[in-house]
């Protein structure tokens, strides 16, 4: 029992978690032998001083079981390997345990500072809109135009959109044409006459949503990088609805420029099609001399 108790403790407590839960294999397999040796030793000195004090050297008086040095031995080091086993099973349940933790904690993180950039993404609002409307609605007041209090409600309904809504993780596609239509309105009075715009969307069903301002901003970006051509700013823009798939197509009037994504709202596009539509998205941008052409395709939810 005593050899027992202490070949199994330096096991448990020693050779496993020392050098084999650490991976030091070679220190592991000598510091075995030689418990394995130092308890054989004792083990076959325990048998022998059973023989003196028990049997008084009398090999037939002997308990049976003692008289088998295989049997000894066989259920000293069975009872070591069996605890040793238990042992290395909880320390390898402790160990996976702690490493779930800490995936945990790592996605946890991530996720925080992947919401804490999207919502950074989010509030990246072109100020240039804001200020040129209110400088047109401002000409409007002036002249006491009719359009002003009409001008003033879409701005409102797009701000309140821009500003609240956008926290939402997901809105109608109903909901997201809607704000275009506001916005495209708003631009409408703001260029007169110098714009041609068209706005076609089919085959949009009631149900299908996707993140907010995803297509807002690209159609406050032909606007603000599209070019007069002949006088007029023209903008087409096309939306369907196949299979769970959305199909967007914007193409504006412009001039050819070396790198076609510079500015914050292409970017911030980007990265918020990264962050929320992983290889779930297909975006391509191609400017030629006279037109710059954006083509999003994406999975709906």
């Amino acid at each position: 029992m005593p050899i027992t108790i202490a070949t199994t403790y330096v096991s448990i407590y020693k050779l496993i978690p020392d050098y084999l839960i650490t991976k030091r294999y070679l220190q592991f397999a000598l510091y075995s032998l030689y418990t394995l040796i130092i308890s054989g030793y004792l083990i076959m000195l325990s048998v022998f001083f059973s023989l003196i004090y028990l049997a008084n050297f009398e090999y037939e008086a002997m308990n049976p079981v003692t008289r088998n040095i295989f049997i000894v031995t066989s259920g000293v080091y069975l009872v070591v390997f069996l605890v040793s086993a238990f042992k290395l099973l909880q320390l390898n349940l402790k160990h996976t345990e702690q490493t779930k933790k800490l995936e945990t904690k790592i996605l946890e993180t991530q996720l925080k500072l992947k919401e804490q950039e999207l919502h950074y993404l989010k509030m990246q609002i072109h100020p240039h809109f804001l200020f040129n409307t209110l400088n047109t609605m401002y000409g409007f007041a002036l002249k006491k135009a009719e359009e002003t209090p009409e001008m003033i409600l879409k701005l409102s309904n797009l701000l309140d959109y821009l500003l609240y809504q956008v926290d939402k993780p997901f809105v109608l596609l109903t909901e997201e044409i809607n704000h275009i239509e506001d916005y495209i309105a708003l631009e409408n009075l703001r260029f007169n006459d110098t714009l041609n715009i068209k706005f076609d969307y089919q085959n949009i069903p009631k149900s299908t949503k996707l993140a907010p301002m995803l297509l807002l901003t690209f159609v406050e970006n032909s606007f603000k990088h599209g070019q007069l051509k002949a006088g007029k700013l023209s903008i087409t823009i096309q939306l369907t609805v196949e299979k769970n798939q959305i199909d967007f197509i914007v193409t504006n009037t412009s001039y050819k420029v070396e790198n076609t994504q510079d500015g914050i709202g292409l970017q911030n596009i980007q990265k918020r099609l990264d962050l929320l539509y992983k290889n779930q998205y297909h975006l391509t941008i191609s400017n030629t001399d006279s037109l710059f052409k954006v083509h999003l395709t994406l999975k709906s939810n």
